[in-house]
């Protein structure tokens, strides 16, 4: 049930994913406009709409683990008895932390959930922090106390016959490509699957444009008081021109990242 994955992913220390874990989503998007190769106004982030059952828990950052459900098809079982017991080996053999991101054949009806209670505490043990999924989830309260956070269509009653069909394997889930091993960053706004090869600048160039913000055009819209609304247009202009001229600095050689 393996697939060859190519990738060039660069594997971010301990320190470097619970920093990435402090930036909410959207400051994380901002650093990697700034060095990825890819079209930042269509790749990367889910294209359809998601819901984060657990914003109370904050951001949620993972290497991807991927896995391919159909629910309302009951012959999955049949064709294989050991499904759940091989996939939770895969599983098992990845380097943590990691996010299981669900594929769910039955979109776009959702028929019954592959994650409750049972499944949030058995990933929670093999190093999973959390799910993407294109289908439902249940038992919510409790998968808030094992502590492993959601992201999914739905929530649902019954598991119906969710069993996994292949995994390891390219998924799609809310209009998003997602490989076996993308880094991931998910929180109350949607998620973000970086490229292969655009981890390793991703926290450095996060920070910047988060300061570059807090020290240019944020304080320029705040500082209005006692200006009357010309002085306040010029100061946001040249605020803005500020911006842009810290990020072509900053980025200029961004080919070279």
């Amino acid at each position: 049930m393996k697939t060859k994955n190519a990738s060039t992913s660069v594997c971010l220390s301990h320190a470097e994913m619970l920093q990435l874990k402090r930036w909410n989503t959207p400051t994380i998007y901002n650093g990697w406009e700034q060095i990825t190769r890819h079209n930042a106004g269509a790749d990367g982030f889910n294209l359809e709409e998601c819901r984060d059952f657990m914003p109370q828990m904050g951001p949620m950052v993972g290497y991807a683990v991927t896995v391919v459900v159909e629910p309302s098809n009951v012959k999955h079982r049949e064709a294989n008895p050991q499904g759940w017991s091989q996939y939770r080996r895969y599983v098992a053999s990845v380097p943590g932390p990691k996010i299981v991101v669900v594929q769910d054949l039955d979109k776009p009806r959702t028929i019954g959930a592959f994650w409750g209670e049972v499944s949030s505490n058995t990933h929670r043990a093999l190093g999973c922090v959390g799910t993407i999924t294109d289908g439902a989830i249940r038992d919510l309260d409790e998968m808030c106390n094992a502590g492993f956070k959601a992201l999914a269509r739905r929530l649902s009653v019954g598991h119906a016959f969710v069993h996994p069909i292949r995994w390891n394997c390219p998924v799609e889930a809310f209009g998003r490509r997602i490989e076996p091993g993308q880094l991931i960053h998910a929180d109350k706004h949607g998620f973000l699957a970086i490229p292969f090869g655009e981890e390793k600048h991703l926290l450095e160039a996060a920070r910047f444009m988060d300061a570059n913000e807090c020290s240019t055009v944020i304080p320029a819209a705040r500082g209005t008081a006692g200006k009357n609304l010309q002085e306040i247009l010029d100061t946001m202009d040249e605020a803005g021109k500020q911006f842009g001229k810290n990020v072509v600095a900053k980025f200029k050689r961004k080919g070279e990242w």
